[in-house]
């Protein structure tokens, strides 16, 4: 995918401060510390454009990035992070699982797991749920460059039966492993030409 453009339009709490239009939208939930806004980063090969932080639980706004002028990466905040205020960890819940819920531009969720570890009991409550609503998912193992081959192909298999078949997709920041699938299904889903 060429990216002309990328740029981050506004943080957000609530739908009445979503943007308006009619663009698709494409959501990237998982954990604290997991490296979605790596993962957002890298896609659109623009470092910094969203937050990183060795901190997890710093996202705490649903953060909207245009692309091309024609859809929006939408990065959630990360969920299970113990050491975040139980007042803010309250609001995230409903803040998240509104946005899941309600938005009609939504048109793919990007669940993002760490390829070396077994998903978190959140992880997979995320994907049951998404199934449960007919959401379309599909689920990007980050920080594959850390496995060998061997290990790699096995976490894959034992991660995709743990997400009950789903497709899992192996991603690296690093190496850019995994990058032209994951945009083949956000075209696919946004229904935007592929440049």
């Amino acid at each position: 995918m060429k990216i002309a453009r990328a740029r981050f339009v506004k943080s957000a709490v609530s739908p009445d401060q979503f943007p308006a239009g009619q663009f698709p939208e494409i959501a990237f939930v998982g954990r604290s510390n997991v490296g979605k806004s790596s993962l957002i980063n890298s896609l659109l090969v623009s470092p910094g454009l969203a937050k990183t932080s060795s901190t997890p639980g710093r996202t705490q706004l649903i953060n909207f990035f245009q692309v091309n002028d024609g859809f929006y990466f939408v990065d959630l905040p990360g969920y299970g992070y113990a050491r975040v205020p139980l007042e803010i960890k309250r609001s995230w819940g409903p803040m998240v699982q509104g946005y899941l819920a309600t938005r009609a531009n939504l048109v793919l969720v990007v669940v993002i797991t760490d390829a070396r570890h077994e998903p978190a009991k959140l992880d997979l409550q995320m994907t049951e749920w998404l199934q449960s609503r007919g959401k379309p998912f599909i689920v990007v193992a980050t920080k594959s460059d850390k496995l060998s081959a061997n290990k790699l192909k096995a976490n894959l298999a034992r991660l995709s039966g743990a997400f009950s078949g789903a497709t899992v997709i192996p991603y690296s920041s690093v190496t850019r492993l995994g990058t032209d699938q994951v945009w083949r299904e956000i075209v696919s889903a946004a229904n935007v030409q592929h440049g």
